[in-house]
């Protein structure tokens, strides 16, 4: 289902007034669809993230911007990374993905996740709720929606949400209903949950963390009797491709000092962990991670780009990954 996806995370781009966004980022996907990429993904939030700048500066409505999207591509797979349960009633959040699937003839993927970003709740007014409860709804939407995807009508009454007689019409053009992708790392609610409803997971870490993730889905699997090999799994990271090794350190040391921050003067500790969130080198380096991802269990890897806005840099990172890939 996903062998190479691009994650669009971020619309702050030089030199791009907001009054041109959208034409940037339909060339970025674009790009990317002629480049090699078969799926192109955008955050679902309304405010930017704290490691990606500030919350003031430029976010867009997620299905707002992918049915936009559907009319200015043709083959790429089309969905969030991931959706935050939160944001929308379950039965409102039906008919966003249907009309994404029927946009574009069956290029939707419902990608869903419990959420986290407690400022845009307070801000706007959404419930956050607890950590538990969250995922209380997370289960109950994936009912009602994957329902609504097959189903003439839903009812459900649940503890957070209830539909009655809910009726989706037109139906999603995708044979089943668009697929499902749960995002997430937790072993013991996430993996659970992705086991029982999806068909497909994105998850974090670096490789050996990767494996262990997949072990975990797999005993999930185990449990309730669903074959894992049904499971498509993914990751999700950033992708910093040099011309060179020493291309690419200066591409990230110049995007961590933007945000001010300096390489040299980090803990150890923070190194690891932006270590474990990027891949960085030249084609060589990144064949290699990229290996050492598919052999700890992955299925398709999932990518976003700091330069992304310079469609050259999205064609080098597609025509590179996807003779990795072949």
């Amino acid at each position: 289902m996903i062998r190479l996806g691009l994650q669009i995370p971020s619309f702050t781009y030089p030199g791009v007034p907001d009054d041109q966004l959208f034409e940037r980022v339909a060339d970025i996907a674009a790009t990317a669809e002629e480049s090699g990429f078969d799926s192109v993904y955008v955050m679902d939030h309304f405010f930017q993230l704290p490691l990606l700048g500030r919350p003031d500066q430029p976010m867009f409505e997620c299905y707002t911007l992918l049915s936009a999207l559907a009319a200015r591509t043709k083959r790429v797979k089309l969905g969030a990374m991931v959706g935050g349960v939160t944001y929308r009633n379950p039965g409102l959040l039906a008919k966003e993905v249907t009309a994404l699937d029927v946009i574009s003839q069956g290029r939707a993927i419902w990608a869903i996740g419990a959420g986290w970003y407690e400022l845009e709740h307070n801000a706007l007014g959404f419930e956050f709720g607890s950590f538990t409860e969250r995922f209380e709804k997370l289960e109950e939407a994936l009912q009602i929606v994957k329902s609504m995807f097959v189903n003439p009508t839903t009812t459900f009454e649940g503890k957070w949400y209830s539909v009655k007689d809910a009726y989706n019409v037109p139906q999603p053009v995708t044979p089943g209903g668009p697929p499902v992708l749960v995002g997430g790392s937790g072993e013991r609610k996430t993996l659970r949950i992705v086991a029982q409803y999806a068909d497909a997971c994105n998850v974090g870490g670096d490789a050996p963390k990767v494996r262990h993730l997949m072990d975990v889905l797999d005993a999930h699997c185990e449990r309730l009797g669903r074959d894992p090999s049904t499971v498509t799994r993914t990751r999700l990271g950033t992708l910093i491709l040099g011309h060179t090794h020493d291309d690419a350190v200066a591409r990230r040391n110049a995007l961590l000092e933007s945000r001010g921050i300096t390489w040299d003067t980090l803990p150890d500790e923070v190194k690891a962990d932006l270590s474990a969130r990027f891949t960085i080198g030249d084609a060589d380096e990144v064949g290699d991670q990229v290996q050492a991802f598919l052999a700890a269990g992955l299925d398709g890897v999932i990518w976003n780009l700091p330069s992304a806005y310079v469609l050259d840099d999205v064609a080098h990172a597609g025509q590179v990954l996807t003779k990795i890939l072949t």
